[in-house]
């Protein structure tokens, strides 16, 4: 498991990736890997006719219950993961569905039971080449990553991460 040190939280606070506003500015290419994270960023790409490989929600949204209409055909996959860590359960769940998807096509949402802001990381590193991933910045818009482009950094954050 790893665990988010109080120092690091405002270096996270920063996109890793380009901020837009909303949703409908962003151009997310089709035959591109798709990965969203969070409620909102989730049920928005759904609106939108985006159709995630892998969704991962944690049916909160800044700590409250969520009211996001996330009817989703994926395939559900349960990790739990308390708030400021990263545990082998939500990233072994990431593993396995990017590994499933990639081989079968098949969609599917990931439900934590706990927190998934910090799923971005795992994703970014686990991701196949090609993908891209939204993700919610809160009261500011949506944050598309480019994979391949952030995996350094995405390694250099969960580096600084405290290992129990």
């Amino acid at each position: 498991m790893y665990i988010l040190p109080q120092e690091l939280r405002r270096e996270l606070k920063e996109p890793l990736g380009k901020l837009y506003r909303s949703l409908s500015d962003v151009r997310v290419d089709e035959e591109s890997f798709l990965i969203t994270v969070g409620d909102v960023t989730t049920s928005n790409a759904l609106k939108h006719g985006l159709k995630p490989d892998i969704s991962i929600i944690d049916n909160r949204i800044q700590r409250r219950a969520s009211d996001q209409d996330l009817k989703d055909t994926a395939e559900v996959i349960r990790a739990e993961n308390p708030p400021g860590t990263v545990t082998r359960s939500l990233w072994s769940s990431i593993e396995t569905a990017i590994r499933e998807s990639s081989s079968s096509g098949k969609r599917f949402m990931i439900i934590v039971d706990g927190e998934e802001d910090l799923a971005v990381l795992p994703s970014i590193l686990l991701a196949p080449p090609g993908t891209t991933v939204l993700y919610g910045q809160p009261n500011e818009g949506v944050v598309l990553v480019k994979a391949d482009e952030t995996f350094r950094r995405a390694e250099e954050l969960i580096k600084k991460f405290e290992e129990a």
